[in-house]
């Protein structure tokens, strides 16, 4: 079955673009394109996508927000931040909101495949450049909820860029069981992606920095 995907940013020829290069791969299907980030909401309730290609600054409501929003409402939908500059604060909301993964726009069309199977997936894919950066910017709550022992093994097989499929093979469970695991360690921990999970399971040393 094809990943699909909703692609939002405000500038029709790079859509259009997403759409040339998205169309190489016979795995991924646009369902849809929106032009800001209220019709981004919009059509995310509409299709139910499987992944979301975010531009952050839109007319109407900015990617952060949109992004915050459909994370909230619509959790199997993964957002993956599009970005002109890293440097841009926006990134670090986006990640706050939700957000699996960022790429920058000028990210080649084999790498863009490749993360948006990867954030299908549900595998995290920290930067090593990006992680420092993110760990000064993106808080995890004080006192989160203890984790079972199977639930910091999943914490620590996820920060480590396992999917849900790895997961399952490594602890010799369900697929479907190790995607409950995960959803009960993101409740616990009071986040609303993997990449907020991982980067508290590397903050309070389960795995290492990605060097």
């Amino acid at each position: 079955m094809a990943i699909r995907i909703l692609i939002a940013d405000d500038h029709s020829v790079v859509r259009r673009g997403l759409q040339m290069f998205l169309s190489l791969d016979p795995e991924l299907e646009v369902v849809a394109e929106a032009e800001d980030g209220v019709e981004a909401v919009a059509l995310a309730h509409q299709h139910r996508p499987d992944i979301v290609l975010m531009d952050l600054l839109m007319p109407e409501m900015d990617g952060v927000t949109a992004t915050a929003i459909i994370r909230r409402e619509l959790p199997d939908t993964e957002v993956i931040a599009l970005t002109s500059i890293f440097e841009d604060e926006k990134v670090i909301g986006a990640i706050r909101a939700g957000a699996i993964g960022y790429l920058l726009k000028d990210t080649k069309a084999p790498e863009l495949c490749r993360a948006i199977h990867a954030a299908a997936a549900g595998q995290v894919q920290l930067a090593p450049q990006a992680t420092a950066r993110l760990l000064r910017e993106v808080r995890t709550p004080e006192s989160p909820e203890p984790l079972t022992e199977r639930e910091t093994e999943v914490l620590r097989l996820l920060a480590q860029g396992l999917s849900n499929k790895e997961i399952a093979q490594y602890l010799v469970i369900g697929e479907r069981t190790a995607k409950t695991h995960v959803s009960n360690v993101l409740a616990k921990l009071n986040v609303s992606s993997r990449t907020q999970a991982a980067l508290h399971a590397i903050r309070i040393g389960l795995v290492p920095v990605p060097t």
